[in-house]
């Protein structure tokens, strides 16, 4: 069996703008496996991240926000 793809997200508890990526990535790539990493646990995080998320991580790629369905279709194909 293959092994699912997955993206890394950066996040931090309640963020409203996290949840819509969330609902973005279930429409373009259904059944994607999202590894949310929570900024408020590093200092290094919240100062690389802290005011451009969600953040999607893909390899060396990132995506910020904001993005549209769009954007996530062409950042996911790379």
């Amino acid at each position: 069996m293959g092994r699912r793809e997955s993206i890394v997200m950066y996040t931090t508890i309640g963020c409203h703008l996290c949840e819509e990526a969330v609902q973005m990535l279930a429409i373009v790539k259904p059944g994607i496996e999202i590894e949310a990493v929570d900024v408020a646990l590093s200092d290094e995080l919240i100062a690389k991240y802290g005011e451009r998320i969600p953040v999607l991580a893909l390899g060396d790629s990132e995506l910020s926000w904001p993005f549209g369905l769009l954007d996530l279709q062409r950042f996911l194909k790379g």
